[in-house]
Formats: C-alpha cells, sequence, structure tokens
C-alpha cells in the first residue's frame, strides 16, 4: 500500500470516528437526562412499582422496611439507573441505527428497521405482563405464607425490603423481557435461513417442554404463575412460526420475480400472416 493509500483512508476513519463520537454523546446525554428525571422523581416511581402489592395486600397491610442507613438512597439511585435505560432505550437505538445504516443497502436497512421496533414493543408486553398479572400472584403467594402468632407460635410477618422488592421486579422485568424475544430472535433466525418454518413445526414438542421448564425458574411453585409465563411463550412460538412462514413466502416470491424474464425483455409476437 502506497502512501498517497494510506492518507486516502484517514480521512473515512477520521468521519467514522467523528460520527462515533457524535452518536455516543447523544446517547450518553439522553441516559443522564433521564437519569437526573428518574432520580428526581424517584419516590413517586417507586410508589407506582409497589402498586401490585397495594393492590393485593391492601393499604393498611402495605408496609415497606430498610434496614441499612443508605438503603433507601441507594435503592433510588438504582431505581434512576434502571429507569434511565428503559427510558432511553429508544433514544440510544435510534443513534445505533443512524450509525450503522449508512453502511446498509436499501433493502437492508428496510430488513433491519422492524427488529428494532419489535424489541422494544415486545420487552415492553413482558414488562406489562409482570406488572399486572406475575407479580400480583407472586404477592399473594407470599402473603399466604404468614403465621399468626399464638400460645406455642410466633408471628411470622412478611415486611418486605426497599432495596429486595426493587431487585425482585427489575430481575422479573428483565427476565420477562428477554423472555417476550421469542418471536424476534426465530424470525431474524427465519429471514437469514437458519431455520425454517417447518423446522419450528417439528420441534413444537420440545419448546412446551422448554416453555414450561423456563416459567418454573422464573415464576413462583404454583400452576397458576407458571402458566401466566409459559401460555404467553407458547403463543408467541405459534406466532414465530406464521411470521417465518411470511417471510419465506415472501423471499420466495422476490426469488421468483428475479428469475423471471422483464416484461421489456421478451420477444416480440410474430406478425399476422397477410395470406391469412
Amino acid at each position: 500500500m502506497s502512501a498517497e493509500d494510506i492518507e486516502a483512508s484517514k480521512a473515512p476513519l477520521m468521519d467514522h470516528l467523528i460520527e462515533l463520537r457524535s452518536r455516543l454523546i447523544k446517547a450518553l446525554l439522553a441516559f443522564g437526562i433521564a437519569f437526573i428525571f428518574c432520580f428526581f422523581f424517584a419516590k413517586q416511581i417507586y410508589n407506582v412499582l409497589v402498586w401490585p402489592f397495594v393492590w393485593v395486600a391492601g393499604p393498611e397491610n402495605s408496609k415497606f422496611i430498610y434496614t441499612a442507613l443508605l438503603e433507601y438512597f441507594l435503592t433510588q439511585l438504582k431505581l434512576a439507573l434502571f429507569g434511565a435505560g428503559f427510558i432511553s432505550f429508544p433514544i440510544v437505538a435510534a443513534q445505533i441505527y443512524k450509525f450503522v445504516a449508512p453502511g446498509l443497502y436499501k433493502h437492508e436497512r428496510g430488513a433491519f428497521l422492524p427488529y428494532l421496533i419489535a424489541t422494544p414493543f415486545f420487552f415492553v408486553l413482558g414488562s406489562m405482563l409482570v406488572y399486572f398479572v406475575v407479580l400480583p400472584m407472586l404477592v399473594r403467594f407470599s402473603l399466604g405464607m404468614q403465621q399468626a402468632g399464638g400460645a406455642e407460635t410466633a408471628q411470622i410477618q412478611l415486611l418486605p425490603k426497599v432495596g429486595e422488592y426493587l431487585s425482585l421486579m427489575m430481575s422479573l422485568i428483565f427476565a420477562f423481557g428477554v423472555a417476550f424475544q421469542v418471536p424476534v430472535i426465530l424470525t431474524l433466525l427465519g429471514r437469514i435461513g437458519i431455520i425454517t418454518a417447518k423446522q419450528l413445526r417439528e420441534k413444537r414438542r420440545y419448546f412446551i417442554v422448554i416453555a414450561f421448564i423456563i416459567a418454573a425458574v422464573l415464576t413462583p411453585p404454583d400452576v397458576i404463575s407458571q402458566a401466566s409465563l409459559a401460555i404467553p411463550l407458547l403463543a408467541l412460538y405459534e406466532g414465530s412460526i406464521f411470521a417465518v412462514a411470511m417471510v419465506e413466502k415472501k423471499a420466495a416470491a422476490a426469488k421468483a420475480t428475479a428469475a423471471g424474464t422483464p416484461p421489456s425483455a421478451a420477444p416480440p409476437p410474430p406478425a399476422a400472416n397477410p395470406a391469412e
């Protein structure tokens, strides 16, 4: 490589680095603003997260404690970080897409954009399942294990700690949000040709077992809680089969169109015989 080639390659590299720095600054700025906002309203946000517990236990039986001097403050910091990541994700994802998009072909950009939109959608869907279904079931199960005091028995009462409740909420939201990426991952694998709809149909019985294993690990040990995750996972798997089949159908149609003869290249029809 000559000196001229090296000098010519420096300009595009510097342009890419400047573009990357700009995208990183915007992403960090969005995260920082979201963090400040979430920390300022950390108590109000925590009260929203506590609502499933209050709804099941009742306001008169809802009492949270913290046993360390800075535990509640550190919990608010953790909540602000979690909320900032949640709120700023669309902006961060948009910056990643804008940085990568110029290096993609038009059809590649069109293929990548739907997955960028579907990922946060299914994550939020899993989070809503945790908030409205799974966590109330978990609270009801935990409250049912309390023990009233008696002549020969001690009183056993549930007093959740603020930090442990937030950690449980974050763990469940993250686990369900990732589990709900099944259709996104399977559709993407089908689009690049690694799996087919036929293979997914043949492996359905194995996924049923896997879905209930995942549900048994992530949810409380009762049938209702396990079914609350396993049944949506099975429904998402069936939707993934349909989505992969549609992707295959579109790919086959595009291939057939590319292999066919364009109308402009078709030979002209034979001229009519004057004698006829």
